[in-house]
Parts: C-alpha cells; structure tokens; sequence
C-alpha cells in the first residue's frame, strides 16, 4: 500500500549542492568486494531500514585483504575512491560495513565534505561516558586476534580504557559467522541459519558477561551482528549498541526530523 503524503512546504527553492548529483539521498555505506548474503539488518541487507541506502563496492577490499592480511593499509586508496564516489553521488553521510573499517577514519573524514561513520566501534567513546569509569564496554568483534590497537586509536578509543574485547569467530565458537565471513573455512556459496546464529551469538554474550560482570554495555562491532541484538540484550539485560545505532543516529544528525505533537 502506498500512503500519499503532501510535500514538504518549506522546499520550494532548490540549488546545487556541492557539485552532488543525486537528491533524497541518505547514508553512502562502503561494502567490501564479497559475495555472501546478510539477513535483515545486516548492513549490507538495505530492506530493514527507514531511510535511504546507496552502496558502493571498494574494489578489491575484502574480508582477507582487509583483515585477514592484517595490512588494512593496502585497502586506502580504494577505500577513499568509493567514499569519494558516494560523496559525489549525493548521499549525506559516509559510513562502511565492516567494524575493521575504523583503520580509514581518520584518512576518510580528511578526504570528503560530509560525515563520515567508518566504524561501529566510533560509539565506544560514547559509551564510556555513559556507562561511567567503573564498569567496562564489552566489545564483541569477529575476530578479536585482529583487532589491533591502531584501529581503536583511529575511532577515539584510548587503548587500556574500560573495554574488554571478545572475538565471536577466534574465542566463543560462532561457527555460522564463518560460514560467511572467513575466506578460509567459508563454503564456495557462504551461507547461514538464523536460528543457529542468533542462539550461537547470545551463548556468546552470557558466557562473555558471566566471565566478566563488571560489563556495563554490549558493543556489537560487526555488520553482521545486529540482526541478533534484541536477543543478546534480552539474554544480559544490557544496553546494546550495534552498526545498526550508529546508522540510525548518523542518518538522524544530516537528515533531522520535525516534531508533531500537542502542547
């Protein structure tokens, strides 16, 4: 059903923007050269959220030749090209699907005029502050062994703050995630069950919070992780933060809404 809805009154004169392209754009997400599926909110799976989405590939930038090589820096100039790209084409917002994407921050936002949310990770600073000195951000990433401390520096982590850092994929067994991610154990066609994962995932965030109570909140780092969110939280009673909280928040900060109401 289409619900028809009167223009906005306030848009009656426009102009160029910035050499832009495209107009009613939303978030530009940088996704890796990979072919393998992701359920609903899953960053690379657009149908899930309220605003508009365009994707640009980096071109050979992929789980191995970003992470697994453990040498991001052979993926900038792609990396910047597609950003760029994006940036022309008219989106509002620059963002990316993949956590490790926190080692192009820095080298991203210098190179173009719009907001750039290169990596989930960016809310941990957040977090922090909110969650207060005392208890620490548990970070679930896929692979805790390459996560290094460049990447938290790159995003405004202080490397040995309150954080603690679990790998789904390399510590808590989550199988599924390889299915889809690991160039080395992968199928030829990856795949996956959302049963399986999700019950994979929330085994992993109660043994990760019963190993360490003083946990204050989930940070969910990879793309893939959100669709399981509401689980996790339910299963650890925890705030839970996602790639699908900054997106929502970066979406909300270059695109505000009005309010309705009553007084």
């Amino acid at each position: 059903m289409i619900f028809w809805q009167n223009r906005d009154s306030r848009i009656n004169y426009i102009k160029v923007r910035k050499n832009h392209v495209c107009y009613g754009m939303g978030l530009g997400i940088i996704v890796l050269n990979d072919a393998y599926p992701g359920f609903p909110g899953d960053v690379r799976n657009a149908s899930a959220f309220p605003y508009p989405i365009q994707y640009e590939i980096a071109e050979g930038v992929t789980n191995k030749t970003l992470v697994y090589d453990k040498n991001p820096n052979q993926c900038r100039d792609s990396v910047i090209a597609a950003a760029r790209k994006l940036e022309q084409m008219g989106c509002r917002a620059i963002a990316a699907e993949c956590g490790y994407f926190a080692f192009f921050q820095k080298a991203v936002a210098a190179v173009v005029d719009v907001p750039v949310f290169m990596s989930s990770l960016l809310q941990v600073p957040f977090i922090q502050q909110v969650i207060g000195p005392q208890k620490f951000v548990g970070i679930i990433c896929a692979q805790k062994q390459f996560l290094s401390e460049e990447h938290l520096k790159n995003v405004g982590i202080t490397p040995g703050s309150n954080y603690i850092i679990a790998g789904a994929q390399d510590e808590y067994g989550c199988t599924e995630f390889d299915n889809l991610w690991n160039p080395l154990k992968r199928p030829e066609y990856p795949e996956a069950y959302y049963d399986k994962t999700e019950q994979q995932m929330v085994n992993a965030a109660r043994a990760f919070v019963a190993a360490n109570p003083r946990i204050g909140a989930i940070m969910l780092e990879c793309t893939g992780m959100q669709p399981f969110a509401r689980a996790i939280q339910g299963a650890v009673d925890l705030p839970v933060f996602s790639w699908g909280t900054l997106l929502d928040y970066a979406f909300s900060v270059v695109a505000h809404r009005d309010y309705y109401g009553h007084v």
